[in-house]
């Protein structure tokens, strides 16, 4: 065997890892060993958070500053243990172009990615069923994109306009940073409503705070209308979109992750985005503060 590679047991699955030094994050001297150290002490948190959602993953095999590309379909080499559904492509009509997603049920699973390079992982609102069909989507997710001057802490005050006002639904929602430049706030969900439905009942309520801060928030996707404010993006329910997993690392010149926050941190404003070490020293002070979306939620309203 090369030198550059060695062989590992995971869980009873029979790993090959490979160039461990090399330097994905230049920045940082962050390295591929570190990515896989890092997924695999952070595996009990996040793995709940990926379990029966297909993922979309984006490569970096030679590190955050060269190219990189989106992979939905399993590559060739994907061992035989490995989690597959066989799912129809995003936009494509019933039983054409199928796709075998890969679900990251377990370690030797996350690992085997985290190997490949596969830096960021992306998921959709749903789950799939025990037939291998998606079901309604149980989560609802609020996308918060600061356009320039807005920052993050642009971010952390709609955040809070957005909880009031999904609070006044009976809607809890919990927040988390994107590990880029703005934050999500993810709302556990009855998973029992077409994610049309959820979609627009999402557009609604970011159309009605934008009515109401005109000159901080918007709702429409158009680039031209978003310097300066934040952008709450509904559209993230569209049963074909996905968004960064939480615990997810992110593809920046540091290491940062897609960070649960508690909301005395959104509401102090003073929250950041957090990187791999930071994360797995919270998690092992605070565990994981999205585990309330793993246990469902209350129908959206449909009016």
């Amino acid at each position: 065997m090369p030198a550059d590679r060695i062989r590992v047991n995971v869980d009873g699955r029979e790993l090959e890892l490979s160039n461990l030094d090399k330097v994905l994050y230049p920045a940082a001297g962050f390295t591929k060993g570190e990515v896989i150290d890092y997924y695999t002490r952070i595996a009990p948190v996040l793995l709940p958070h990926l379990r029966d959602r297909p993922l979309t993953r984006i490569r970096y095999p030679n590190g955050v500053e060269e190219q990189f590309f989106f992979e939905k379909n399993a590559p060739a080499s994907t061992p035989d243990w490995v989690h597959l559904e066989r799912l129809p492509a995003p936009g494509s009509g019933k039983g054409r172009d199928m796709l075998d997603y890969v679900v990251a049920d377990d370690l030797p699973t996350l690992v085997w990615l985290a190997n490949l390079a596969a830096l960021e992982l992306h998921t959709p609102q749903w789950r799939v069923d025990a037939r291998h069909r998606p079901k309604p989507p149980d989560l609802m997710v609020f996308d918060l994109d600061p356009g320039a001057p807005a920052a993050l802490p642009d971010c952390l005050r709609i955040a809070l306009l957005l909880r009031d006002r999904l609070t006044d639904d009976g809607i809890a929602s919990y927040p988390k940073t994107s590990g880029k430049k703005g934050m999500q706030l993810c709302c556990p969900i009855a998973g029992r409503q077409s994610a049309d439905v959820v979609s627009a009942y999402a557009k609604r309520v970011a159309e009605e705070l934008e009515r109401a801060e005109p000159g901080s928030i918007t709702s429409k996707m158009a680039k031209r209308l978003r310097p300066g404010k934040v952008f709450i993006d509904w559209s993230q329910n569209n049963a074909a979109k996905t968004t960064i997993a939480p615990y997810s690392l992110r593809a920046q010149p540091q290491p940062t992750v897609s960070t649960p926050l508690t909301w005395d941190e959104v509401e102090s404003g003073v929250a950041r985005q957090f990187t791999a070490a930071d994360v797995l020293e919270r998690v092992e002070r605070q565990g994981d503060l999205l585990a309330p979306l793993l246990g469902g939620g209350p129908r959206v309203p449909t009016r």
